[in-house]
C-alpha cells in the first residue's frame, strides 16, 4: 500500500523578533525529526512547505534517505501575517476564532475555507506527480492546514477538534490512490509501522 505521509514539523526555536516562516527547528525538534527520519526507509520522495522549519525537517529527512526535498511554497501554514506573532493565550485565542469560523478573516487571518481548499490541491498535485512511482511520499508542513486536511478527509466540517496534539511533530497517513486516512495525528515516535 503507497501512502502519503503528512508530517507536522516538531517544536520549533520561538523568537518574536523574527518572523514566524523562519523560525527553524529547535534541537528537541532536530531529535525528534532525525529519529522518525531513519524509521522512514520506505519513503522515495519529499515535499515541503518553504517555511524554514519544514525546510529544516525536509532536509533531515533528505539526510536518511538520499531524496532532494521538493518545496512547494503553497504547503505553507495558515496566513497569520497580518498579525505576525502573538503570545501563547492569545495565539490560541486566534486559532479558536479561525477554525470556529472558517468563512472568516479573523483580524485578516487567511480563511480556514480558502486555507483548506490550497491543501488539499497542494496534494492532490503532488499525488498525481508520485503516481506512477514506487514508494511512499512525505510531506512535511504544518499543524493548522493539516487540521483542515483531517476534516477533509474524513469529511467533516471544519474544526479544532482536527487539530493536533501541542507542540507539533505528528503524521497523518493517507492511504493512495483513495485518500483514505490510515492513521491521524500519532506523534512521530508511535507511527505504527507494523500495520503496513
Amino acid at each position: 500500500m503507497k501512502e502519503l505521509l503528512f508530517i507536522s514539523h516538531a517544536e520549533v526555536q520561538i523568537d518574536p523578533g523574527v518572523p514566524v516562516p523562519d523560525w527553524g527547528l529547535s534541537d528537541k525538534g532536530r531529535a525528534r525529526h532525525e529519529a522518525f527520519s531513519e524509521r522512514c526507509t520506505g519513503v522515495t520522495a519529499i515535499y515541503c512547505s518553504g517555511e524554514r522549519k519544514a525546510r529544516d525537517g525536509a532536509d533531515i529527512l533528505e539526510k536518511c534517505i538520499e531524496v532532494t526535498p521538493q518545496v512547494i511554497e503553497i504547503l505553507h501554514e495558515n496566513d497569520r501575517s497580518a498579525t505576525g506573532y502573538l503570545p501563547g493565550p492569545e495565539f490560541e485565542a486566534m486559532a479558536d476564532a479561525f477554525f470556529a469560523r472558517p468563512q472568516e478573516s479573523v483580524r485578516g487571518w487567511e480563511r480556514a475555507v480558502d486555507a483548506q481548499a490550497r491543501i488539499v490541491a497542494a496534494l492532490h498535485e503532488i499525488e498525481a506527480r508520485e503516481r506512477d512511482r514506487e514508494g511512499d511520499v512525505a510531506v512535511i508542513a504544518h499543524g493548522g492546514v493539516g487540521a483542515l486536511l483531517r476534516a477533509h478527509l474524513l469529511g467533516a466540517e471544519i474544526s479544532r477538534i482536527h487539530d493536533q496534539r501541542a507542540r507539533g511533530g505528528n503524521v497523518l497517513r493517507i492511504a493512495l490512490p483513495g485518500w483514505r486516512l490510515v492513521e491521524g495525528w500519532v506523534p512521530m515516535e508511535q507511527v505504527a509501522w507494523d500495520e503496513r
